[in-house]
Order: C-alpha cells, then sequence, then structure tokens
C-alpha cells in the first residue's frame, strides 16, 4: 500500500511540476507575443511617417520592389 501512495505522490509532484513549467512557459510567450506586437506597431507608424514625409521616394521604392518581385516570381 505505501508503494502505491509513494508512486501516487510522486506522480502528481511530476504533474505540478510539469503544470508549473508550462505556466512559466505560456507567460513568457505571452510576454514575448506583447512585445512583438508592439514592435509591429511601432514599425507600423514609422511606415507611415516616412510616407507621408517622403511621398515620391516612398512611390519609387514601392515600384521597384514591385518589379523586383515580379521578375523574381515570373522566373518560375
Amino acid at each position: 500500500m505505501d508503494t502505491i501512495k509513494n508512486a501516487a505522490n510522486s506522480a502528481h509532484e511530476t504533474v505540478d511540476k510539469i503544470a508549473n513549467a508550462t505556466n512559466q512557459a505560456a507567460e513568457a510567450l505571452g510576454e514575448k507575443g506583447e512585445q512583438l506586437k508592439n514592435c509591429e506597431q511601432q514599425l507600423v507608424e514609422n511606415c507611415r511617417s516616412y510616407v507621408h514625409e517622403n511621398p515620391l521616394t516612398a512611390l519609387g521604392i514601392a515600384a521597384a520592389a514591385g518589379f523586383v518581385l515580379s521578375r523574381l516570381l515570373s522566373r518560375r
């Protein structure tokens, strides 16, 4: 009987450790996700500002990028 209780206690401790590690990993991923979201918002804002301040340059960059992409994709 003691062996079964010890095995059950050991199993419960292992499950608790795994649950704790999983919770810590989920919290870390949540924090990283929030950081990525903030970085994305900052990047979008920077791009909007650049396009607003330099519309002709932004148009030229967009046209050049479209040309390069069309060349790369048409070779397939």
